[in-house]
């Protein structure tokens, strides 16, 4: 008596996705990527401080096509440019003491560019308020969302805005 067997094994296709945080690029990166174990400083580096040339709490970053990148620097309620190669950032946001005014930021905890408006969108997380500051005159902002405890942003590619709010325990998008 002969028996034959036949066995079916099914095809499982596999798709990793990459998830980024907000704020961060949708680039690709390979799943083998490897970056080097000593970065170098692009940002910062001469303590502690409130110089063009220093940060305090710095707590999320952008980096926009251009590689300049914009820090959130919380402790000095400001958010600082650095252009590739520069030696000091330059104050694009804030910068005039903690407060609720306009022209005020309090513990700014994320930005992203608005390329469409030429914008920076801050989550201004201690006056609980999201701001939209011009980079062309940016001088004061202007409460786009009141009443948020935003912790993160980002936007799509249909511009899009999505905004975490703590408060509420959600993602809201805009």
């Amino acid at each position: 008596m002969d028996t034959t067997t036949t066995s079916t094994i099914p095809t499982t296709t596999t798709t990793q996705q990459l998830f980024y945080p907000l704020g961060g690029s949708s680039i690709d990166i390979h799943p083998n990527a490897r970056w080097q174990q000593n970065g170098i400083t692009v940002a910062e580096g001469n303590r502690e401080d409130n110089g063009t040339n220093q940060l305090s709490s710095p707590w999320d970053l952008y980096v926009d096509d251009d590689q300049t990148i914009y820090v959130a620097d919380t402790a000095n309620h400001r958010i600082v440019e650095w252009k590739w190669g520069a030696t000091s950032g330059q104050v694009v946001a804030g910068g005039n003491g903690q407060g609720s005014g306009d022209h005020q930021l309090s513990s700014p905890l994320d930005m992203i560019v608005d390329k469409e408006s030429d914008s920076l969108i801050i989550s201004d997380y201690a006056n609980r308020r999201v701001v939209r500051w011009s980079r062309r005159n940016g001088t004061s902002g202007e409460t786009i969302i009141s009443n948020i405890n935003c912790l993160g942003l980002t936007m799509d590619e249909n511009g899009s805005l999505y905004v975490v709010d703590t408060g509420k325990d959600e993602v809201r998008r805009y």
